[in-house]
């Protein structure tokens, strides 16, 4: 005897699979995927290409068009493509972004490299060099040798970016024998050019953390003292949103702050400056992100 869910898929599964796939446009890349377990009718339509091309942002030809890799880019679907954007970034603009879709939404995300990057004495081999790594997205990273001045600059158009979209803007970096950095803070903001910015405090120790656990738990009176003679001045409480955290590339990113994508033309500018006159080294950076926030 048939349930009452096993008609209601029955009755689904009369319909057009183009009717069908026009409905599943409408939804949401996770909203489709699990559609596809409703029925053969269903998982036909959710894999079509009529329902992943209007996920795919109206612009994404001509993003690709602007990478050199744009030829060897190969999918056999248009949903092959969308997951090709969501898991590996694609080099543009001679290699000084990449590009890369927001999985859950499709919106439209990039990284800027340092060479797209204003960052002050650059290209001065005392206090920093070009270097080439790995684990890198980039052919090449800014490596900090020292410097006093930390000053690191981005830029992006907004009509890059997707409308009606929240955003959140990362400097991304790793360290290399860091100093400097211990309980120094790093001013970072974002804000349209010519118009407000939004200010933070963050810190770019990535030990930072663990050494407040220790001073604040301490090993006995003596031990404690002897750490706490040592160390620069406890710094005022923090939350983990001014810490780095670990992305699953291997790499570390701190939050600049979030901006939302309105209809206000201009340009993003995000900053890092550490003007306090320490001397400092030991930071690697890949560049600044300006990510989609995902979707719940």
């Amino acid at each position: 005897m048939a349930t009452a869910e096993t008609e209601a898929v029955g009755l689904l599964d009369v319909l057009p699979e183009g009717c069908v796939a026009n409905v599943l446009s409408f939804t949401s890349p996770p909203d489709a995927c699990r559609s596809s377990c409703v029925s053969t009718t269903f998982r036909s339509a959710a894999d079509s290409d009529a329902v992943w091309d209007r996920f795919l942002p109206p612009e994404c030809q001509s993003i690709i068009s602007r990478s050199a890799d744009s030829s060897s880019i190969l999918f056999s679907s248009k949903k092959e493509l969308y997951l090709r954007l969501c898991d590996h970034p694609l080099l543009i603009d001679d290699g000084k972004k990449s590009f890369f879709l927001e999985k859950r939404s499709g919106k439209k995300c990039f990284m800027l490299s340092p060479k797209e990057l204003v960052i002050i004495w650059i290209e001065t081999p005392r206090y920093w060099k070009w270097t080439s790594l790995p684990d890198a997205r980039f052919p090449e990273v800014a490596e900090l040798i020292s410097v006093c001045w930390l000053e690191i600059r981005g830029k992006i158009s907004t009509s890059m970016l997707s409308p009606a979209t929240l955003y959140a803007t990362y400097l991304v970096f790793k360290t290399k024998e860091s100093y400097g950095f211990d309980y120094q803070p790093v001013e970072v903001a974002v804000g349209l050019v010519g118009a407000e910015f939004h200010k933070r405090t963050v810190y770019l120790d990535t030990e930072r953390g663990r050494r407040l656990i220790v001073r604040r738990r301490g090993i006995g009176i003596f031990n404690r003292a002897r750490f706490l003679a040592f160390q620069a001045p406890p710094p005022p409480e923090i939350d983990d949103a001014q810490c780095p955290k670990e992305r699953g590339d291997g790499w570390l990113e701190i939050g600049l702050g979030e901006f939302f994508n309105g209809e206000e033309n201009g340009e993003l500018e995000m900053s890092v400056l550490e003007l306090n006159g320490h001397w400092k080294g030991g930071l690697i950076v890949q560049g600044i992100e300006i990510r989609a926030k995902e979707s719940t």
